[in-house]
């Protein structure tokens, strides 16, 4: 089960499968497209096994909600949200900045948040009220108007009160495809938004791109992952217990470990043997574990590259100097430094954002963050003495271009200077 293989089965085994869904999905967007909060309780019926009689989530249900779950648990979400919320209040850009370059010239950026954005919050196999916070919360923090979530019914209690406790303003029951098609479109009961954001399966992320369209998105999160880099130091079971926690999301995640130490691997594995004997969620590790494996690198740079290229979801620095490691890293959507860093810390109650991309998207992408959930427009404020100095430029290679009205918009404003 943990074997050896190569960055390209990673890479291949990574790949997107979105193409295979793709009629499948198409049929459910213009199903919601067409009949709204009927497509959404039709298909909840079908998918789901649920009866709904309306989409909408009531301040009824989530007070009720409270009362099936326990205090200490209540308290614990509050903890991990008033740590989320601090770390991405450090994000928060400055709503305007200008600066005089020169003379008459003043530069600067202004940023905006949205006004009204979706959270995907996944069901099935588990409930995860941690990613209604890592999901709301930025966005509140960013200042956006209206955040609603969508999850499939029936929600668990944890769902709702995480949800409640974030700041959300509108929740709504409906999972997969469908729920990425009404926050797009729109329906009789859901107003559209700018922008979805959060993790699915390949339903969800299928419906995300093919919506571009109408509404932006995150990025792509898939199934779970995670990219150990090791060497001779690492503490073996620290390793596998990292390795096996991710393991437990779901069939389809996904965990390697890169070292440059050969003993290393046969050490991980017999403590991850220790621990799937005895795994609650054992039949999925064991199933994730399919997708998995470790790649041993001649030496600790030649490992560093090799992760670089797989762009990890997560990954997890266990080498003798983390910190210079951390410094070679260009490509991972979350870094955990140090053999007392869990990626679990991440997951619950650090402060950082675990909804991140995935399958290699890494590369080109940044995980939730404030920034997601604001936009920036660049300010120019000249004066005459301002355009005075910067005319000739303007002129020049206006008529340069053949855009002649372009520089008769600069002619026109004289005399900012003695035309004489």
């Amino acid at each position: 089960m943990w074997k050896q293989v190569s960055e390209d089965f990673w890479t291949e085994n990574r790949a997107s499968k979105v193409d295979q869904v793709a009629d499948t999905v198409k049929g459910i967007i213009d199903q919601v497209r067409k009949d709204g909060d009927k497509a959404l309780i039709e298909l909840a019926e079908k998918f789901d096994k649920v009866k709904l009689k309306t989409v909408v989530v009531t301040r009824e249900e989530i007070e009720k909600a409270y009362e099936q779950v326990s205090e200490d648990l209540v308290e614990e979400l509050e903890n991990a949200a008033y740590n989320i919320q601090r770390f991405h209040q450090m994000q928060k850009p400055a709503g305007m900045w200008l600066s005089e370059v020169e003379p008459g010239i003043t530069l600067g950026m202004k940023s905006t948040p949205l006004e009204r954005v979706g959270c995907y919050i996944p069901g099935g196999r588990a409930s995860y009220p941690s990613t209604v916070l890592m999901t709301i919360i930025p966005a509140k923090v960013a200042g956006v108007d209206e955040v609603i979530m969508f999850t499939p019914a029936p929600a668990n209690p944890l769902t709702l009160v995480a949800a409640d406790i974030a700041g959300v303003d509108e929740i709504y029951y409906s999972g997969g495809a469908q729920a990425i098609a009404a926050m797009a479109l729109g329906t009789e009961s859901v107003e559209p938004v700018q922008k979805i954001v959060g993790p699915g399966n390949v339903f969800v992320t299928s419906a995300k791109m093919m919506l571009r369209d109408k509404v932006d998105i995150d990025f792509p999160a898939g199934p779970s992952e995670i990219g150990v880099l090791a060497d001779d130091s690492a503490v073996p079971e620290f390793v596998a217990s990292d390795l096996i926690a991710q393991a437990e999301h779901d069939p389809s995640s996904a965990c390697l470990m890169v070292t440059s130490d050969p003993s290393l691997p046969d050490k991980v594995w017999k403590f991850m043997e220790k621990m799937i004997k005895d795994a609650p969620r054992k039949e999925i590790i064991e199933k994730a574990l399919n997708n998995s494996g470790y790649i041993v690198a001649e030496d600790s740079d030649l490992a560093v590259e090799i992760m670089n290229g797989i762009a990890p979801e997560h990954l997890s620095i266990v080498t003798r100097d983390p910190l210079d490691t951390l410094s070679k890293v260009r490509n991972a959507g979350s870094i955990f430094v140090g053999p007392y860093t869990p990626v679990a810390a991440g997951d619950y109650a650090s402060g950082t954002n675990h909804v991140l991309p995935t399958a290699g998207h890494a590369m080109t992408c940044s995980g939730l963050n404030v920034m997601t959930f604001m936009k920036t427009s660049t300010v120019q404020y000249l004066t005459k003495e301002g355009l005075a100095a910067i005319a000739p430029t303007i002129e020049t290679l206006a008529i340069g271009e053949g855009l002649y009205a372009h520089c008769e918009s600069v002619k026109v404003r004289k005399p900012f200077e003695d035309s004489e």
